[in-house]
């Protein structure tokens, strides 16, 4: 092809987008305008696709519900889940041309495990549309943000470069939300929506907070960094520590302290096995001494409060603080469901179309509802028991497992300084959220997920990267 052939070319295709763009605006139809935009992406998907994982990092803290917009009945994030949705479109379809390298890790074993559990249960389910729908938002999180990455973190994408663009915009919505705070003097009732449009309510901000805390606390003792670098995570930090004060969210606060032990454990480099054996003696202790335990908790009657001593006691108050009661109607009713059907339970996504009936009159708080729009089980682990029967629960708890050996042996076996504090940090915030997971569940919101399991991806993609290190010392 001549120049003057290829310049010709490109001057009758800018004439032909003015052309289009000229008709559709006349026509009033502006939406024309992304049109440059979604082209620039689609060779972003096509030939540099780390880009596309940086802008959803990017863009994450900052999305927001279309329900916000005034569109009722579709919850949609934007723009991350139109993102996300781009990207599990192209995950199939490098799968079906056989693009798509596949690893045999425990992990991806247990990703194919859990879709085909979660079809099962859909066809079962009291609600099949429901249930359909909640695969394939699970798909568009756990696909591209888990499977499809992986092969990109050898070479392309640097997952400090990813938590960096995350806490950067993130930053920017812990700053919005204290100076609204603020304004009401940073008190308890309007931390619950102050967050809102860019977070539904302050839960859901606590986790994401607890979520990156570890890893941006870390980051503090980094060599690497620049001073302008140290700066930003420095002042981050303290931002980060006040709005996670403020956010009056109890399950974080707890969070980030068990995290904090755990951390103790791996510095200490004790096996990930004592850990547990530790945690099942905890239990086992807990469970003998169960009616000791309830009797002392009623004695509790501090209600969450502005004064943080108050609030912090009242986490265990579970006589009359609305929130733990509520809460408690919750497990009681995932309970009663799992009872009903044990095996298969009422379809994936379908707790909170179903629990009303189940709910018991001595149950019921102030805040209780038949309506099915007061959220879900409350609960990683009782949600899907109660959706999924007993194999739900059972998949959830493998995971915890699996990716805690995982995070343990990693960090044992890396030798590098720098890759130890990124590990321990992604780590300790995903065991944030297995905590967080016992109280509340958002693994279903952009803001938590994408962080969530794009840690995991980090953690399976170093375990693979030592696997074969070992092989080839092996020969």
């Amino acid at each position: 092809m001549s120049v003057k052939t290829f310049k010709s070319g490109i001057l009758s295709i800018g004439l032909l987008f003015v052309l289009i763009t000229g008709i559709c605006l006349y026509f009033e139809f502006y939406y024309i305008i992304l049109l440059p935009l979604l082209l620039v992406y689609i060779a972003m998907a096509f030939f540099k696709l780390h880009w596309v994982y940086q802008t959803l990092f990017f863009f994450t803290p900052l999305s927001i519900n279309i329900e916000e917009l005034g569109v009722e009945g579709i919850g949609l994030f934007l723009p991350t889940e139109i993102i996300l949705g781009s990207l599990l479109l192209l995950y199939l379809g490098r799968v079906l041309s056989g693009r798509e390298r596949y690893h045999h890790h425990i992990i991806q074993i247990w990703v194919i495990c859990y879709f085909l559990w979660l079809l099962i249960t859909s066809v079962t389910s009291e609600m099949p549309a429901v249930s359909f729908k909640y695969i394939l938002s699970r798909a568009w999180y756990i696909l591209p943000c888990l499977m499809m990455i992986l092969p990109l973190m050898e070479k392309e994408i640097k997952v400090r470069r990813l938590m960096m663009l995350y806490f950067m915009t993130l930053i920017i919505v812990m700053l919005y939300t204290i100076i609204r705070h603020s304004m009401y003097g940073f008190d308890k009732d309007s931390a619950h929506w102050v967050m809102e449009p860019l977070f539904r309510d302050h839960t859901v901000y606590g986790a994401a907070l607890a979520l990156v805390f570890p890893y941006v606390f870390l980051q503090l003792f980094s060599k690497d960094h620049t001073p302008l670098v140290k700066f930003f995570f420095i002042s981050g930090f303290i931002v980060l520590l006040l709005a996670l004060i403020l956010s009056y969210t109890r399950a974080a606060w707890l969070s980030v302290v068990v995290a904090g032990i755990v951390g103790m454990f791996m510095s200490f480099k004790i096996p990930f096995k004592w850990v547990l054996f530790l945690g099942l003696i905890i239990g086992g202790t807990t469970y003998a001494f169960i009616d000791e335990i309830q009797i002392a908790l009623n004695r509790n009657k501090k209600e969450s409060s502005d004064k943080m001593d108050e609030h912090i006691k009242s986490i265990s108050n579970v006589s009359s603080d609305a929130s733990n009661l509520e809460r408690l109607n919750r497990w009681h009713c995932a309970m009663e469901l799992f009872d009903q059907r044990p095996i298969v339970g009422w379809g994936p996504g379908t707790y909170q179309f179903v629990y009303a009936p189940f709910q018991r009159a001595e149950d019921r708080t102030i805040i209780s509802t038949n309506r099915g729009d007061g959220g879900n089980a409350h609960s990683e682990y009782l949600g899907p028991l109660a959706e999924q029967g007993v194999m739900g629960t059972v998949i959830f708890v493998a995971l915890v497992l699996l990716v805690c050996f995982m995070g343990f042996r990693v960090y044992y076996q890396s030798s590098d300084y720098e890759e130890r504090l990124v590990i321990m940090g992604l780590f300790l915030g995903l065991i944030t959220y297995f905590v967080h997971g016992v109280l509340n569940n958002f693994l279903e919101m952009d803001k938590v997920a994408i962080p969530f399991w794009i840690s995991i991806a980090y953690l399976v993609h170093l375990d693979m990267q030592q696997k074969k290190l070992e092989a080839s010392n092996a020969y």
